[in-house]
C-alpha cells in the first residue's frame, strides 16, 4: 500500500517570455524539435503557454523555468518557478505619435529639384 507519501510528477519546462502585458500573467514560448516521420528532417515546433507570475518580475526576452500546477484560470495552469536569465536589452516601445514617417513629399533644401 501507499505509506502516505505523495509523488510530485509534474512537468517542468524552460522557455522564453514573449509577452508580459497581462496582470500577473506572462506568455512563454516553448521551442522543441521533432523529427518528421517520413522524411527525417527536424522541424521546430513552438508552444505558447500562459504562466502565472505572482510578483510581476518577468520581462520580455527572459529565460524562465515553469512548472505545471492545478488550473488557475481557464487557460492558465503553469506557474513561474524562477528566472534563469534576465534579458539585457531594455524593452523599448514607441508610441504611434512618436514615429515620424518620411513620405518624400518634403522639399529638398539643396536648391536642385
Amino acid at each position: 500500500m501507499n505509506s502516505g507519501v505523495k509523488t510530485n510528477n509534474r512537468k517542468v519546462l524552460t522557455g522564453k517570455v514573449i509577452s508580459n502585458k497581462m496582470d500577473k500573467t506572462i506568455i512563454v514560448a516553448i521551442n522543441r524539435f521533432i523529427k518528421h516521420p517520413l522524411y527525417g528532417k527536424y522541424i521546430r515546433k513552438t508552444t505558447k503557454l500562459m504562466v502565472h507570475d505572482e510578483k510581476k518580475e518577468c520581462n520580455v526576452g527572459d529565460i524562465v523555468l515553469i512548472k505545471e500546477v492545478r488550473p488557475i484560470s481557464k487557460k492558465k495552469n503553469w506557474l513561474l518557478v524562477k528566472i534563469i536569465k534576465k534579458n539585457q536589452q531594455p524593452n523599448i516601445e514607441l508610441k504611434k505619435d512618436e514615429i515620424e514617417i518620411d513620405n518624400g513629399s518634403e522639399k529638398d533644401d539643396s536648391g536642385t529639384n
